[in-house]
């Protein structure tokens, strides 16, 4: 071998060697983890659907959220034009419309209702009302509006009086010894559980196919909170357990059928809220029927409670998005219920705080699994 050749030789062994060691340190170090996409999103359904509040969102990390089309006046339903309108704001300020709230059927008590047709069992109206859903269900797939939010309700959110929580702060609270039925019956009269199951029935046998026909998923708030099996100012609240949701979501069982599953709501009915809620997300997640979550936090339990900040209540709520990570989860995680303040009317500072937690946590979980 002339002198020439051994130098190419030894070279091309040395380069050798010396990708060897490098591959070997290369195996010696960890590869970081790749992060995965994040399938949860913080998300809003605070309200109005105005330039000032899109700004307000985009400013804390809020790109996702329940919007609140505007009800001319007079109006009984939305027109296809206030939808397109408000699908066109939010995608201006680079806002997704992920969701939107009815313009009835909401919380609120039946007294204060004048649009309630529907869980009254008024035969002659519930109909009318339940055409002008319908109409409203097309306009979303129209516009691209994937789903909706709704509640079922004739009580409202029913609280006792507040009591005072961290930073001069007020808790919203619920305590049935203390709570008075007054007046003892609303306008509804008695309503009893199979009354309140037949409207139900009724109400799902007509828009949920609409649902499916048009591709709008339709998300239904539990009752907040349970009240005894014989009622509260007569009436039966179903929808105020988790037996109760159970058999709401098997009531023409559809994918497009499904709850907007507020984790301190469900807290507020179960006997021990930190180890319990882990059950109710694996029940409804395994069945696809989370369509959006709440993300709040109670002290307490079912007939005694405080809704708190999302960081120091009875929930560990790392482990519950953990859980609805576990489920396969996908959509928006919402602040609700904040607590009060007096220099903080609007509330604007609290669901700030919301959202700056659950996207930490949601980040966390994602990172750290």
């Amino acid at each position: 071998m002339d002198r020439r050749t051994f130098v190419a030789a030894v070279g091309a062994s040395a380069a050798s060697l010396a990708a060897t060691r490098d591959s070997a340190k290369a195996d010696e170090t960890p590869a970081k983890p790749k992060p995965r996409s994040h399938k949860m999103v913080v998300g809003c359904q605070k309200g109005p659907t105005t330039p000032e509040m899109l700004d307000y969102f985009k400013r804390h990390g809020v790109d996702h959220i329940c919007g609140y089309p505007p009800l001319a006046k007079g109006a009984k339903r939305w027109s296809l034009d206030d939808l397109k309108r408000t699908r066109d704001l939010c995608e201006q300020h680079g806002v997704t419309l992920a969701m939107v709230a009815l313009p009835f059927l909401s919380s609120s008590h039946i007294d204060r209702e004048q649009r309630g047709a529907i869980m009254l069992g008024d035969k002659d109206e519930r109909d009318r009302d339940i055409d002008d859903i319908i109409a409203m269900i097309g306009m979303c797939e129209e516009v691209g509006i994937p789903a909706f939010k709704y509640n079922m309700s004739l009580l409202g959110v029913l609280r006792t009086k507040s009591t005072p929580g961290r930073g001069g702060t007020v808790y919203s609270t619920w305590k049935l010894k203390d709570a008075k039925a007054s007046p003892e019956l609303t306008r509804a009269g008695k309503v009893t559980a199979e009354m309140a199951w037949e409207r139900i029935t009724y109400f799902l046998g007509r828009v949920i196919p609409a649902c499916e026909h048009h591709n709008v998923r339709a998300a239904c708030h539990p009752h907040d909170p349970g009240v005894p099996p014989a009622g509260f100012q007569g009436i039966c609240r179903v929808l105020g357990s988790f037996d109760g949701l159970k058999k709401f979501v098997s009531i023409h069982e559809n994918p497009y059928h499904g709850l907007n599953l507020c984790l301190g709501t469900m807290a507020e009915n179960l006997a021990d809220p930190g180890r319990e809620i882990h059950e109710v997300i694996r029940y409804f997640g395994a069945k696809k029927k989370i369509f959006n979550i709440h993300f709040r936090n109670i002290k307490g339990h079912r007939d005694d409670f405080r809704e708190v900040f999302p960081d120091e209540g009875d929930m560990n709520m790392v482990e519950v998005a953990r859980t609805l990570r576990e489920v396969g989860f996908e959509g928006m995680v919402m602040p609700d219920h904040m607590p009060h303040h007096a220099d903080d009317k609007a509330g604007l500072q609290a669901f700030a705080f919301g959202y700056g937690y659950i996207k930490a946590v949601l980040q966390a979980v994602e990172l750290l699994g």
